[in-house]
């Protein structure tokens, strides 16, 4: 069944709000042009009746703004009302593409600076709207999630701070750890895994994988992202395999011991195409080491796969491995600011997830239940029956 054709079994919660920030409007359009098709095409009785008042619209964004002074202070404003409704302010708190005058000169906007964006449209609104929701992909300060001596905890004190101006429901992707939502144990709070979209668009570039656990290899890249890539080996029915970093605690490089090696735990690589999946490409360093040696094992091909593709010391290093043989395709998604050399480059696989964002969107906006969502066990297996078929 086509999502377009779901019965309608809940009323809305409010007529429905979407705020993207400037930090990802073209992400924001997406959504909003999926919601629009589905709710002009979708069938009910009870669509006249004043409970779905504002249910079709020909467009569900709300205008919103943060201008900034020439101190660099700024506010939010909102250009028109949203009493009574149902918002889902969007913000990607990685675009280091957007800037602004400070003094006279410019400035590059920080996390730090798309999250206090979020809060003042959040302050705008000024308890107006009947549910706020924040759709946060990549979760602010989620790096610096626990304590170790005496060190803040930025991203527990983010998500009460959100709740005290009123929020009842985030929603992020991949979390780095989603414990910290311990923090906020009464309000929503889902972490999403983008884990079908990377099948799906793999599959769908890669024409002549062969499924199977003689033929393919999960990897994963550290101790920390196991449980990713133990669901994701289960999944497609391979086995797994783990590295681990050996540090030197000796010493501290860039606020962190520095890797002296990365050590293999796992069945034999050779022959077999392998995929290594992680939260995030960074730096990209431990990456790419890992890629190397899965290689110098006699890999077949080499496949990276991470929600957020930060790329934060540029792609040359990329580049360089691409064309050395030790990397055959990266996948990332569109969930954070993806510059335009990256989607040039030939290597490079662009996983859409604005159809998912507005599928939670939607139901979210009926109260009804994520569970089929959250868990693509069904949808992943379609996807893999059609391609074993020969249906490519």
């Amino acid at each position: 069944m086509l999502y377009e054709e779901k019965t309608i079994e809940t009323i809305p919660v409010g007529p429905l709000g979407l705020i993207p920030l400037k930090s990802c409007r073209e992400l924001g359009r997406k959504v909003n042009d999926y919601l629009v098709e589905w709710r002009q095409e979708r069938e009910s009785e009870h669509k006249s009746t004043i409970a779905f008042s504002g249910y079709q619209r020909d467009t569900y964004l709300v205008g919103a703004s943060t201008p900034r002074f020439g101190t660099g202070e700024a506010k939010g404003t909102l250009q028109e009302s949203i009493r009574g409704d149902d918002l889902y302010v969007m913000v990607d708190v990685c675009n280091y593409s957007l800037t602004y005058s400070l003094s006279g000169m410019t400035n590059h906007m920080s996390p730090d600076d798309h999250f206090q964006d979020l809060k003042r449209v959040i302050a705008a609104a000024a308890g107006k709207a009947r549910r706020i929701n924040v759709i946060m992909p990549f979760l602010y300060e989620s790096r610096q999630h626990k304590r170790s001596s005496r060190e803040s905890l930025d991203c527990a004190l983010a998500l009460q701070e959100l709740v005290n101006m009123g929020v009842e429901n985030i929603i992020t992707f991949d979390a780095h750890d989603p414990r910290v939502q311990n923090a906020i144990p009464l309000k929503g709070f889902e972490t999403v895994q983008p884990i079908y979209q990377f099948i799906k668009h793999l599959l769908k570039n890669e024409k002549e994988l062969e499924i199977d656990s003689d033929h393919m290899m999960v990897i994963s890249p550290d101790e920390g992202g196991m449980g990713r890539a133990v669901y994701f080996a289960n999944v497609l029915g391979l086995d797994m395999g783990m590295f681990y970093k050996r540090r030197d605690y000796t010493q501290i490089v860039n606020g962190r011991n520095p890797i002296v090696a990365h050590e293999f735990l796992g069945s034999s690589v050779e022959g077999k195409d392998v995929i290594i999946v992680d939260d995030m490409i960074s730096s990209g360093e431990s990456m790419l080491d890992v890629a190397k040696e899965l290689k110098r094992r006699k890999a077949r091909k080499v496949f990276v796969c991470a929600t957020f593709g930060l790329f934060t010391n540029g792609l040359a290093k990329f580049d360089e491995y691409y064309e050395n043989g030790f990397i055959d395709r990266i996948l990332t998604t569109n969930l954070v600011y993806q510059t335009p050399d990256l989607l040039s480059r030939p290597y490079y696989i662009d996983v859409d997830m604005s159809k998912y964002i507005a599928l939670i969107i939607d139901n979210l906006n009926h109260d009804a239940s994520l569970s089929d969502l959250l868990n693509p066990t069904t949808r992943i297996n379609r996807v893999l029956e059609r391609y074993r078929s020969g249906d490519r």
